[in-house]
């Protein structure tokens, strides 16, 4: 049975269908990503399978429940890290887990027995007694977390979880998030980081308007949409880039250029970059694609608000 079932789940706002028909199954035990540009329909579609928000059409299952009428009774076994951060200001650290817990019918002393376990799991047993306010942002994120894990959950909900946190906050996460799977709990993950959905997904999806437009693993996806090589121009010093382009564009499988960098995707990148290293006034840079190659080519370069 899989940890989370959706089928031809829709949902319309103001006349616009913002989920439409989207499918998907979530293994238990793995790691799945849920990518998209901002008003793709990511939180929506999240908030439709916690039963926070209810479908025009379509079914969900959470843990075997039917969503939203066993809404109540799934949740029970789910943490969510929701995409802003809502702990108590006026409690501690601590406060924060205690009082949460009572929201799942825990006893008290089943929660505070938990507590130094999911402080110490978020770099936090020394602000047992702290403030929210005198926490950092990863502080704060990090407690996020640990609650969300106060109820021993088999599912985790992640709305973009290392969003404004700095890299070694995000590595952080990162490396919790693989702790939790390694003790097979299901994590149901929303991000912009494209790097963070190659490390950490299993599988994922891409959605755009609320449709579903590639699916598989990290790897699956960049074998499948991207050449394998990807070449970056930039016009440092008066190297008339453009000119460059339209001369060479045939030593590439594909070329987009975007403000003043031109990517080059190639499957042999040899013949280019030789003619780059004799192009004055230009800089390169050559790596491997990516899934964020792979994720600009299905939803654009454009600017999402």
């Amino acid at each position: 049975m899989a940890a989370l079932d959706v089928q031809d789940l829709r949902k319309t706002y103001g006349g616009t269908e913002v989920v439409a028909g989207l499918s998907f199954a979530v293994e238990a035990g793995r790691c799945f990503g849920l990518l998209g540009p901002n008003g793709a329909g990511k939180t929506t579609t999240l908030r439709l399978c916690l039963g926070l928000t209810g479908p025009d059409s379509g079914a969900v299952r959470l843990n075997g429940c039917a969503i939203p009428d066993q809404a109540q009774q799934a949740r029970a076994r789910v943490g969510v890290v929701p995409q802003f951060d809502n702990l108590d200001p006026d409690f501690t650290c601590a406060e924060n887990l205690l009082v949460f817990g009572r929201y799942f019918g825990m006893k008290d002393a089943d929660i505070r027995a938990r507590i130094p376990e999911l402080l110490e799991f978020a770099s936090l047993s020394s602000k047992a007694d702290a403030k929210i306010s005198s926490l950092s942002g990863g502080m704060k994120r990090r407690l996020t977390l640990a609650r969300a894990l106060v109820n021993d959950p088999d599912i985790v909900f992640l709305d973009e979880p290392t969003t404004g946190l700095d890299p070694q906050a995000r590595h952080l996460i990162w490396d919790r998030l693989k702790q939790l799977k390694s003790a097979g709990k299901t994590l149901i993950l929303t991000t912009h980081f494209m790097d963070e959905a190659e490390r950490l997904c299993d599988t994922l999806i891409v959605i755009d308007h609320g449709r579903k437009i590639a699916e598989g693993s990290p790897r699956q996806l960049i074998a499948e949409h991207i050449e394998p090589q990807v070449v970056e121009a930039y016009d440092e010093a008066g190297g008339d880039l453009p000119a460059f382009v339209d001369a060479h564009r045939q030593l590439a499988g594909r070329v987009e250029t975007s403000g003043e960098t031109a990517f080059f995707y190639c499957s042999d990148p040899r013949p280019l970059l030789a003619r780059l290293a004799e192009a004055p006034g230009l800089r390169y840079v050559h790596r491997a694609s990516n899934l964020e190659d792979v994720f600009i080519k299905l939803t654009g370069r454009e600017l999402r608000d």
